[in-house]
């Protein structure tokens, strides 16, 4: 597929993209993302802004802990099974990937308030596994149109640099300087006149389609540990507060190939390979405030508000290799380390995200006893969740910061702002008990972030499971199957329309509970 849009062709922003690493799907990445709960809750849909009574109130709605008035012990283990089907110019290929995954785990501390009847308070303290970026993209296709090399041809003709300044420049290490040196990208004198190429584009000249290989590994994940206090005053107010501490570890690990499909042995250009090992860590913070309302002791309405996570000082390490293969270009230099042009040394970098904030409205209704012997209960609860994804930004502390690397920053966050909008996530679900045996089923939906309608990124999320209880032991084991799609852009080009893959990942997850009543 290709798509042109102002915002993909900001010309500093990907100019300048050899000398800093991020790019606007990193505000993404880190902010799109199903919620994560007990295996009760995802049973139904991850919806709790107002049902309360379970840990996964520390990553929702914290007031919902102020329905504790004993204290719990919980461990929330999980497996999820990728199944990725991805188009990439009309050519379809699937592959998968599993890992382990970790849900809310920790314990409650519930309490009376002895000199307040009818008011008790609740303390806890969980870690759960709030992102999974374990997963692996594979895709292929033929390309008559563009080449993944001539970003770095545009890169060095922007520079207006010589091919050794540019080679010599800290800022191309990881690219362009690879490029040149291997002679994939250099200068043409055509007609007396001196023109910078691509040699794949000789191949596109022709008439000919380039073969493109793309292999995305990504590992990792955002752990968040979540400090909560909540307050039940009368059965009628609750009120909570939760601390949150994300702990980011993120690696990316990108194998780009072009091939030649022509029968043509004289046109420079044989095949490339190029492997770009990304990394990046840090801690940040968030706060989650919350309220639930009983106007009746069967109706609960909530409201929760999560102000946007603010990572500072994110460490990210940076390594590639390019290996070129020419034909009838008479130049050596077929292979270089990004090392030659950094002494050795990975690239490293420092600076800040802001995630997105978030806005929950919730209501639960809650069946009572019935006649029936089984003494049959019920709920059925909802949320509606707003995120404003255009807000994210990056930034940096660094006083000494180059012009540069400032305007990098404003550009990218101008993209972001361009590129993604707010959008309405939904949540819901019900649950039936029979005595000591629970029923559940569930229904998720998380909306598009992307302003423009031609890229599609969405979670639809169907649920089931079942519950035991019963003297003080609980177990629950959940089962959901999230249909996500997405976009992926394996390069940008500022003069050529942008070619991407649709990315459609079916992804399963099985989710334990286990828990005891202290």
């Amino acid at each position: 597929m290709n798509h042109k849009k102002k915002y993909l062709l900001s010309a500093l922003l990907f100019i300048t993209i050899g000398a800093y690493s991020q790019i606007p799907e990193d505000a993404l990445r880190y902010s799109f993302y199903p919620q994560n709960a007990s295996a009760r809750i995802m049973a139904v849909g991850g919806a709790m802004g107002s049902l309360g009574g379970d840990i996964s109130a520390n990553y929702v709605n914290p007031a919902g802990l102020g329905m504790y008035r004993t204290s719990e012990l919980v461990f929330t283990p999980g497996y999820f099974l990728n199944n990725n089907s991805i188009d990439f110019r009309g050519t379809s290929t699937q592959n998968n990937k599993n890992s382990l995954g970790l849900g809310p785990t920790g314990f409650v501390f519930g309490f009376d308030d002895q000199g307040k009847p009818n008011t008790s308070h609740a303390f806890s303290i969980a870690i759960s596994q709030t992102a999974n970026f374990n997963n692996t993209l594979r895709y292929s296709g033929y390309n008559n149109y563009s080449s993944y090399a001539e970003q770095w041809a545009e890169e060095f003709s922007k520079s207006n640099l010589s091919i050794n300044d540019a080679i010599n420049n800290p800022g191309f290490a990881f690219g362009t300087a690879p490029a040149l040196y291997t002679y994939l990208v250099d200068t043409i004198t055509v007609n007396d006149t001196v023109r910078i190429k691509a040699l794949p584009e000789f191949t596109l000249a022709q008439g000919n389609a380039l073969y493109q290989q793309n292999t995305v590994e990504t590992k990792g994940g955002i752990y968040e540990l979540a400090i909560s206090f909540a307050t039940n005053k009368n059965d009628k107010f609750l009120f909570g507060g939760s601390l949150g501490i994300p702990i980011l570890n993120y690696d990316n690990t990108t194998t780009f190939s072009e091939t030649d499909t022509s029968s043509n042995h004289n046109n420079y250009f044989n095949h490339f390979t190029y492997t770009d090992a990304y990394s990046v860590s840090g801690v940040g913070f968030n706060v989650k405030l919350g309220a639930i309302y009983k106007p009746k002791e069967y109706i609960r309405l909530g409201l929760a508000l999560h102000t946007p996570t603010y990572f500072t000082s994110l460490q990210e390490s940076r390594r590639t290799s390019l290996a070129t293969y020419k034909e009838g270009y008479a130049n050596n230099n077929d292979s270089v380390s990004s090392d030659l042009f950094t002494s050795g040394q990975p690239g490293l970098n420092k600076y800040n995200l802001l995630t997105p904030f978030k806005l929950i409205a919730s209501g639960s209704y809650v069946f009572r006893e019935t006649a029936d012997i089984t003494k049959q209960k019920a709920f059925i609860t909802a949320d509606i969740e707003y995120v404003d994804y255009n807000i994210a930004s990056f930034s940096t502390d660094n006083e000494a910061a180059l012009q540069d690397e400032l305007d990098y920053f404003h550009q990218l966050n101008s993209v972001i702002r361009n590129q993604y909008k707010g959008t309405f996530n939904f949540r819901a679900g019900g649950e039936l008990k029979f005595n000591t045996i629970m029923g559940r089923l569930g229904f998720a939906y998380y909306g598009n972030p992307y302003k423009d309608a031609a890229l599609k990124a969405t979670r639809t999320l169907l649920s089931g499971g079942i519950g035991y209880r019963n003297n003080g032991f609980f177990i629950d084991l959940t089962y959901v199957y999230s249909i996500n799609k997405d976009v992926n852009f394996p390069y940008r080009l500022e003069d050529k329309a942008n070619t991407f893959s649709t990315v459609d990942t079916k992804r399963g997850n099985i989710v334990a509970t286990l828990g005891i009543k202290l």
